[in-house]
């Protein structure tokens, strides 16, 4: 994995009811560091949607938290060449952390949407906001299995 990419996997409480789970605890000192989260969002996407490329160069983290369907979360440091593929869902919960300064993005994967609540350590500036963009399609990512241009259609079984 990417330096400071990490992945927090959740405990369920189940019950009769249902189940509980804690999504972020400030002691949480192992996965958090020093870091805390300054605002919470909440992104709804159709199947197949692509939520890419982009990146925040003045220190913002994102962690991304499934709640409903699947999604696919990259991340690629365009210096090393390094793709890293994340695959999160309702099923498995977990707290995806991305440090902002890698290129990354999501896709929507298999037949229903996803919902996700995803935390940022930095406030989003509506005057001056901290995010450059790529198009999804962008052939300068460059898969390291493959050599070509990242594909985020590409069929899961190949």
């Amino acid at each position: 994995m990417l330096e400071g990419i990490r992945i927090y996997e959740l405990k369920k409480f189940p019950d009769e009811r249902g189940f509980f789970a804690e999504a972020l605890r400030k002691d949480w000192k192992n996965f958090l560091g020093d870091e805390w989260i300054v605002q919470a969002n909440i992104s709804y996407s159709y199947p197949g949607v692509i939520r890419a490329w982009h990146r925040h160069l003045r220190g913002q983290v994102d962690y991304f938290l499934v709640l409903e369907g699947a999604m696919r979360i990259c991340a690629y440091d365009e210096k090393t060449g390094q793709l890293d593929e994340i695959l999160s869902s309702e099923h498995k919960l977990q707290v995806v952390r991305i440090p902002g300064h890698y290129w990354h993005g999501t896709k929507t994967v298999g037949y229903k949407p996803s919902l996700t609540l995803y935390f940022v350590t930095r406030l989003y500036d509506y005057d001056n906001p901290d995010e450059e963009r790529r198009p999804w399609n962008d052939p300068t990512i460059i898969d390291p299995r493959t050599g070509r241009p990242y594909d985020w259609n590409k069929p899961p079984h190949k």
